[in-house]
């Protein structure tokens, strides 16, 4: 059950691995501006019920590699990643957990491909059809009218140089304020033009209910190393996935389903569409729950760790799931 780390050779980058215990793998994939380190409280619930749960750290992040320009960024490309990371460990298949950008690469995955999936469980960014046209097309427009990450994040070295002169105060910051705590649409009330650091609020000193100090300290320990460049170019590479997802355009996710969300969730209220569930539930064949935590907000698996874990190790235990045996 010991927690342990390596290093594997995806045939294009070198990727950290968090791993524990033994069984069918469960992968977990983080987002912005996350670590494997997001998802420690499941790893070793996941590992207790009897699973081998992997977190790596994508590329761009932590202790993997964070290559050079903008296609390296794409879904495509880390899908290759989780790939190369099921090929190694032996296992045609595994069952994929996933948030942020975590959750668009499982949903992703999934359509590509499907025979690699055994289930999906999601937290709080439900799948929706591809746009008929490209992200920036409506985020652009909103941007014009009120400050928004999206488009603040795109020119290349500004949001990069801002974050990493202060790593420490913009985790607490962006954490705090995407969670169920504070109301992250605020952040649209400040005119187009600001920083990032200039719309999120202040965030209360350490500990919190939800994270201990040294819980944060970890988190902080990789982003004053790496900085952030390498998680902004998930951001710089959305139109990008969108061109390389037109054979998908009418695709629906076919794979067994698991979703849940924060009852205050910003990506629910405020990027996912007028009505997220019903736009899930008409996409997604084989939905097989969907629940809402009351109060939670976008780090739901930190907020409400025991209500993750338990929804997790039920969706495991309903499905038939067999480890290969192949080498």
């Amino acid at each position: 059950m010991e927690l342990t780390h390596r290093i594997v050779d995806t045939g294009d980058i070198r990727m950290h691995v968090a791993e524990q215990g033994e069984g069918y793998p469960v992968i977990f994939c983080h987002g912005f501006p996350h670590t494997w380190f997001m998802w420690h409280n499941q790893l070793e619930a996941v590992a207790a019920a009897g699973y081998r749960a992997l977190a790596p750290d994508l590329r761009g992040y932590g202790r993997t590699d964070a290559p050079a320009g903008l296609e390296s960024y794409t879904n495509e490309a880390v899908i290759g990643d989780l790939l190369a990371l099921l090929d190694d460990i032996g296992e045609q298949r595994a069952v994929f957990v996933g948030l942020d950008f975590g959750a668009q690469l499982v949903w992703e995955l999934s359509l590509r491909h499907p025979e690699r999936v055994a289930a999906v469980a999601v937290l709080n960014n439900p799948f929706s059809p591809r746009p008929p046209r490209p992200p920036s097309a409506f985020w652009t427009k909103a941007a014009d009218r009120h400050f928004l990450h999206l488009a603040y994040f795109q020119e290349p070295g500004v949001a990069d140089a801002e974050l990493a002169a202060d790593p420490r105060g913009f985790l607490a910051r962006v954490y705090y304020s995407l969670s169920g705590d504070y109301h992250y649409l605020d952040t649209w009330k400040n005119p187009p033009g600001l920083g990032y650091l200039d719309v999120l609020p202040e965030a209360p000193p350490m500990p919190w209910s939800w994270l201990s100090e040294a819980e944060f300290d970890t988190l902080v320990a990789d982003f004053e190393r790496t900085g952030f460049t390498g998680g902004l170019n998930w951001y710089r590479s959305l139109d990008r996935n969108w061109e390389l997802t037109e054979a998908y355009a009418d695709a629906k996710v076919t794979v067994p389903t698991f979703f849940l969300y924060g009852e205050n969730d910003p990506d629910m209220e405020g990027f996912s569409g007028r009505d997220p569930l019903a736009t899930l539930r008409a996409n997604v064949v084989d939905l097989r729950e969907v629940v809402e935590i009351p109060k939670a907000g976008h780090l739901v698996q930190l907020e409400r760790a025991d209500a993750v874990n338990g929804f997790l190790i039920n969706a495991l235990k309903s499905l038939d799931l067999t480890v290969s045996t192949s080498a």
